[in-house]
C-alpha cells in the first residue's frame, strides 16, 4: 500500500467518525429500563414454558396446568422480584452489553443462581407457614424457570452484541450516488468472511494470536469509531495455525505469508505481542515494512515507573507506531528502579533544576512533580522552553504543585546567588549546559563559560546556601574526550568530584546520547524523512550508546537519592547502536523503504567527532550498586586547589582569545587541564581494533568490522 493510498484511507476513516456518531441511540437509563422490561418478559415466558414442560412430562391435562398458571402468579412475582434484585445487587444492569466480557456474564449467572436458591427457600418457608396448597410453585417448576430464564437472557444478550457488531461493520458512512458500492468486493482467492471490507476501514493483520491479540481484535470490532478492521492473525504456534481465533483465520509466518496477504484486504500490520524484545521488534519491522506494509504496535503508550508505583494508576494498551526506543537492544532501565524510594526521598523537599526547560531538565521536572515536592524551581536562560514546561505542569497539577520559574544564566553569579538565597533549595539538579559538539568546537570559549564556569558557580551556591545534594548531568563524551564539549564536561566532573569535604553531597551522572533530545540525531532524521530525504549521516561506521529521555532523567533522580560522597555514577547501557541501522529502522517505521523511497547519504565526520564512544564500564575501577545496571567510577578526585588551578588556565585562555571568533588556544588549554583529552584522528585511526566496534558488528575482528562498515 502506497503512502498516498494510506493517507486517503486515513482521511476516509476520519470522515466516517462523525457520521457514525450521529446514529440515534437510547440514553443509558432508557436502555437499562428497556433491558429490565425484556428480562421480565423472558422470566414470564420461562415460567410458562417450564410449567408446560412439566405438565407434559407428568401427563397432566391442559386444564390442570392452566389452573396452575392462574393460581401461583403471586409466587411468580415474588420469584421475579428476588431475581431482579439479585441482578441489581451484582450490578448486572450497570454493564454495557454492547461490550461485555467474561466478568459480566459470570455476574449474571452467579446472581441468578443465588437468587434462585433464595427464591426456593422463601417459597418453601411460605408454603409451610401458610399451609396453602396450590398457591406456590413446585421445586422443579421453580428450578426449570430459573434455568430457562438464565439461558434466554444470555441468548438475548449474545444476539444483541452480535447484531450490534454486525451493524457497525456493515454501516455505510458516505451516502453518495458515486459511492453506492460502500462495501468493496472480495479480492481473488479471499476466504469467505474475510474479503468484504467497508471502504472507510483499513484492513489489518494482527501478529500474535494470543490473549493480547484477541483483545485487540475484539476492541476494534466492537468500537464503531475504529477505522481499522481485523482481517486475520499471523502466528508461529502450531496449535493455532490453520484454525480460527476470535473468528479470524490464523496464518503461519512463513515464506508464503505475503502471497496470502496479497489475496486479503490487509493494508497494515499490528504487532500484539507482549514483552517484545528489541531484536524481535527490529526483525518484524524489517520483514513487513520491506514488503510494503506499515507496522504498528499494540502496547502500553509509555513505561512510567513513578506512575506505575501509584496504586491508582491504570495503564491501558493502545495502538501506536513503533518507536526507536523499542530497538535499543536492552530492557528499559526504568523497570529496574525502585520508584517508591524515589517518591519517598523527594517528597516535601525544595528542588531546583538548572536548564529545567531543556530535554533532560524538563523531564526531571516532570518526574520530580510526581514525587510531591515541597517546592520545584525551574531555572533556565531560554524563556520559551521554561514557559512550556511551566504551563504543562500547571495544567497537570494546578495548585497541588508549588512551582516557581526563574529566568537566569548559570554564568551570572549575582543572579544565581539571589535565586539560591531566596529559595534555599535542598536538592539541585544541574542540567544547564551547551552540548552540541560541532558548535562547541567553533565556540570553545562558550563551553568554558557555560559548562565549566556554570557548574562551578552553581556548585559554589549550593555549598554556600546549604543544599543537601547536588547532581551534575554528564555524558559519555567525557570519557577520553576528542572534542571541546566532551573535555568541558570532564572538567565539570572534576569540579564536582573535588568537593568530598563539603557538607553538601555532590554527585555526577554519566550516560550516553539521549533519544529525541534537542539537537540529537533522531529529530534530525525524522525531519529529513518527512521532507522526502535523503537522511544524512556523517559516517557509516559510527556507533553510539543511546538511552531514552525518561531513562536518563530517572537515573539522575536515582543518583540524587543514592549519592553519599562525590560519586560518579555510570550506567551499563548495553551494546552501542549503529547509526546506519537506526536510520534504516526509522525509515521503515515511518512507512518507507530504505534506499528506495528514502536514500541515506554519507557527508563526512564533523570536527571533534569520533567513530565510537568508549565503553563506560570497561575499567576495573568500578563499584556495583544495588542496581545491576548502575556502577560507581572510582576515580581518585583532585584537590580543590588543583581544580582551581585548572579553571584559571581555562579562564586565561578565554581572556587571551576574547577578541577572536574561534581560537586553537582553547583546545590547547583543554589539553593542559584534561589529561585524557585526545585528537579525534588518534581514536578514529584505531576504530577497527576497538572492542566497542567489534561488538557492534557482531563480534567480528578488525578486518571484518572494517569491511562491514563500508558494505552500505
Amino acid at each position: 500500500m502506497s503512502q498516498k493510498e494510506h493517507d486517503t484511507a486515513e482521511k476516509n476513516a476520519e470522515t466516517a467518525r462523525p457520521v457514525a456518531q450521529k446514529r440515534s441511540s437510547l440514553s443509558g437509563n432508557k436502555r437499562r429500563t428497556l433491558l429490565i422490561l425484556l428480562d421480565v418478559v423472558c422470566f414470564i415466558l420461562a415460567y410458562i414454558v417450564a410449567t408446560v414442560l412439566i405438565a407434559v412430562v407428568d401427563e397432566q391435562p391442559v386444564g390442570a396446568w392452566l389452573d396452575t398458571l392462574l393460581l401461583v402468579w403471586p409466587n411468580v412475582l415474588i420469584m421475579l422480584a428476588i431475581v431482579l434484585l439479585g441482578r441489581w445487587a451484582l450490578n448486572v444492569y450497570g454493564q454495557v452489553w454492547r461490550y461485555p466480557n467474561v466478568r459480566a456474564y459470570l455476574s449474571l449467572v452467579v446472581s441468578d443462581a443465588c437468587s434462585g436458591i433464595l427464591a426456593l427457600l422463601i417459597t418453601y418457608v411460605l408454603q409451610n407457614v401458610t399451609q396453602a396448597e396450590g398457591l406456590f410453585v413446585g421445586f422443579w417448576n421453580s428450578f426449570c424457570t430459573v434455568v430457562l430464564f438464565v439461558l434466554s437472557t444470555l441468548v438475548m444478550r449474545f444476539c444483541y452484541q452480535f447484531l450490534y457488531q454486525q451493524q457497525n461493520m456493515a454501516q455505510k458512512v458516505v451516502i453518495k450516488a458515486e459511492d453506492a458500492a460502500d462495501v468493496a468486493p472480495p479480492e481473488n482467492g479471499a476466504e469467505s468472511g474475510e474479503g468484504h471490507e467497508p471502504r472507510n476501514k483499513i484492513g489489518i493483520a494482527i501478529v500474535g494470536a494470543g490473549q493480547v491479540g484477541c483483545h485487540l481484535a475484539d476492541e476494534l470490532r466492537a468500537n464503531p469509531a475504529a477505522h481499522y478492521r481485523p482481517i486475520c492473525f499471523i502466528d508461529n504456534s502450531k496449535d493455532k495455525i490453520g484454525y480460527r481465533v476470535a473468528d479470524l483465520k490464523v496464518y503461519a509466518e512463513d515464506e508464503h505469508i505475503f502471497e496470502k496477504l496479497k489475496n486479503l484486504p490487509v493494508q497494515e500490520i499490528f504487532v500484539a505481542i507482549p514483552e517484545l524484545d528489541a531484536a524481535e521488534s527490529a526483525r518484524l519491522i524489517r520483514l513487513y515494512s520491506d514488503a510494503g506494509y506499515k507496522v504498528k504496535r499494540y502496547d502500553f503508550p509509555v513505561w512510567d515507573a513513578l506512575s506505575m508505583a501509584d496504586p491508582d494508576t491504570q495503564m491501558r494498551r493502545v495502538v501506536r507506531d513503533f518507536r526507536i526506543e523499542d530497538l535499543l537492544g536492552r530492557e528499559s532501565l526504568e523497570k529496574k528502579i525502585n520508584s517508591g524510594e524515589l517518591k519517598t526521598y523527594y517528597k516535601d523537599r525544595v528542588v531546583l533544576v538548572t536548564g529545567g526547560g531543556g530535554s533532560i531538565g524538563s523531564e526531571i521536572c516532570r518526574q520530580i512533580a510526581k514525587c510531591k515536592p515541597k517546592k520545584l524551581i525551574i531555572l533556565d536562560i531560554y524563556e520559551n522552553n521554561a514557559y512550556d514546561i511551566q504551563q504543562e505542569l500547571i495544567r497537570k497539577y494546578g495548585d497541588e504543585l508549588d512551582l516557581a520559574v526563574e529566568i537566569a544564566s548559570v554564568r551570572d553569579v549575582i543572579r544565581l546567588e539571589s535565586v539560591f538565597q531566596f529559595y534555599r533549595p535542598q536538592v539541585v539538579f544541574h542540567a544547564a549546559a551547551h552540548k552540541h559538539v560541532p558548535l562547541m568546537e567553533h565556540s570553545g570559549c562558550e563551553a568554558i563559560k557555560n559548562n565549566v564556569m556554570g557548574t562551578y558557580n552553581t556548585a559554589n551556591m549550593a555549598e554556600k546556601y546549604g543544599a543537601e545534594k547536588f547532581v551534575l548531568i554528564s555524558t559519555d563524551k567525557a570519557v577520553n574526550p576528542t572534542n571541546v564539549m566532551g573535555a568541558s564536561k570532564r572538567m565539570c566532573e572534576m569540579v564536582v568530584q573535588c568537593r568530598r569535604d563539603s557538607k553538601t553531597t555532590f554527585a555526577a551522572v554519566r550516560f550516553g546520547n539521549v533519544l529525541g533530545s534537542n539537537g540529537s540525531v533522531i529529530p534530525l532524521f525524522k525531519s529529513q524523512i518527512e521532507m522526502g530525504g535523503p537522511i544524512t549521516i556523517t559516517d557509516h561506521r559510527i556507533i553510539r550508546y543511546f538511552m531514552t529521555i525518561p531513562e536518563a532523567s530517572r537515573l539522575v533522580l536515582l543518583a540524587g537519592s543514592m549519592a553519599k560522597d562525590g560519586e560518579l555514577f555510570v550506567l551499563d547501557m548495553g551494546k552501542q547502536v549503529k547509526i546506519i541501522d537506526m536510520a534504516e529502522n526509522m525509515i521503515r517505521m515511518m512507512g518507507y523503504t530504505p534506499y528506495k523511497d528514502i536514500d541515506i547519504v554519507e557527508i563526512g565526520l564533523r570536527p571533534g567527532e569520533k567513530l565510537y564512544e568508549e565503553l563506560l564500564i570497561k575499567t576495573e575501577n568500578l563499584t556495583k550498586t544495588d542496581n545491576n545496571l548502575i556502577f560507581i567510577e572510582n576515580d581518585a578526585p583532585l584537590t580543590r586547589a588543583a581544580v582551581e588551578e585548572k579553571i584559571h588556565i581555562l579562564l586565561d585562555a578565554v581572556k587571551a582569545t576574547e577578541q577572536e571568533i574561534a581560537s586553537p588556544a582553547i583546545r590547547e588549554a583543554f589539553h593542559r587541564v584534561v589529561p585524557t583529552f585526545h585528537e579525534p584522528e588518534d581514536i578514529n585511526s584505531k576504530a577497527g581494533e576497538a572492542q566497542e566496534v567489534r561488538e557492534a558488528n557482531g563480534g567480528s575482528g578488525p578486518e571484518t568490522a572494517a569491511n562491514a562498515a563500508v558494505c552500505h
